[in-house]
């Protein structure tokens, strides 16, 4: 499959389950006390009065959090059911639909940034490019909150909450994926792995939080 037969698989995917998607993970961050600690870490440490970028965002959810935490959230999502989904529900927080591959920001628009569970959809190849526009889109010293599932292995999903999909899951190793992120740029100054809380799928994750030197 090419890159853009790929992206397409996953933006329709991603338009096809975006509305149970957001209803039944609009309130996710509740049952996930490590997620929101991290969370407040990297607003502790945002430059004031910059935003914050949730790459890969979805319906918004962990954007709105932040945003009702007191940053100023970005959500940017390749698919636009999502963006659409987000938009309606969570108007404090500004959309943007975009690939990860070529972020719809200026260079240095961000003073921090998120992707929890987002590279998991990228081929291989293409990790280091999104690090490395990650890094064109934050502020110098700017942070970068990863997550992902732990592994080698690749989920492929044709159904998905009774939708017809065609999506792929890489899990991904811990140090290869900060290999990758000093290669692009970032210093990291955390790794964390975790087990799966009991309503979450039963995989280990892993958080790594990286600065832009």
């Amino acid at each position: 499959m090419s890159d853009h037969a790929q992206h397409d698989s996953v933006r329709h995917s991603y338009d096809t389950v975006a509305e149970e998607y957001a209803a039944r993970l609009h309130d996710e961050l509740a049952g996930k006390p490590l997620d929101r600690a991290l969370l407040t870490c990297l607003m502790e440490q945002t430059e004031p009065g910059t935003a914050i970028a949730d790459l890969g965002c979805g319906p918004g959810h962990v954007a709105a959090w932040l945003a009702a935490n007191g940053a100023r959230a970005v959500g940017i999502d390749l698919s636009a059911g999502m963006v659409e989904a987000g938009s309606r529900r969570f108007p404090r927080v500004e959309f943007r639909e975009g690939d990860l591959l070529d972020l719809p920001a200026s260079d240095g628009e961000f003073g921090s940034a998120v992707a929890l569970y987002t590279i998991i959809h990228l081929r291989p190849g293409d990790l280091l490019h999104a690090f490395g526009e990650a890094a064109r889109v934050l502020r110098p010293s700017g942070l970068l909150l990863l997550s992902f599932h732990i592994g080698d292995e690749v989920l492929h999903l044709d159904e998905w909450w009774g939708h017809d999909v065609d999506v792929d899951f890489r899990f991904l190793e811990p140090a290869h994926v900060a290999g990758l992120l000093e290669a692009a740029g970032f210093v990291v100054e955390m790794r964390l792995e975790r087990s799966h809380y009991a309503h979450e799928v039963e995989t280990r994750r892993a958080y790594l939080l990286a600065r832009r030197t």
